[in-house]
């Protein structure tokens, strides 16, 4: 079970952290993914990190302003987020992929999902 908090609402900006956190099972060799989800849209991408965290990637529309990182021993992965635009108001998503030692930026590749937390950018 994937588990994320530190949502919630913020000013343009300003900055959030989100956090996930497994139990149940490890994650120290899954591909750990955030993904977002806005009002009527489809779900997207927005960042991923290998098992050892040595790669990531993002989404052009967040890079520079987000970084994903993680603590195997805590069993987290984290999303920092600043300089946050009402662009990024959206339920965020942590994903973990079991199958797969590249880091994909597909959904249909993560296996397991959290509930998700709500990002409200005010303007």
């Amino acid at each position: 079970q994937l588990v994320e908090s530190g949502g919630g609402l913020v000013q343009a900006g300003g900055s959030l952290r989100l956090s996930c956190v497994a139990s149940g099972r490890t994650l120290d060799r899954d591909v750990l993914g955030w993904f977002r989800q806005a009002p009527e849209k489809a779900r997207e991408f927005v960042a991923a990190i290998s098992g050892t965290g040595g790669i990531t990637k993002y989404s052009d529309s967040v890079k520079g302003r987000f970084t994903i990182s993680r603590d195997n021993a805590k069993n987290t992965v984290y999303l920092q987020m600043n300089s946050l635009k009402p662009a990024d108001t959206a339920i965020y998503y942590c994903a973990a992929d079991r199958d797969r030692t590249y880091v994909s930026v597909y959904a249909s590749n993560y296996d397991y999902w959290g509930q998700g937390t709500q990002v409200t950018v005010s303007s």
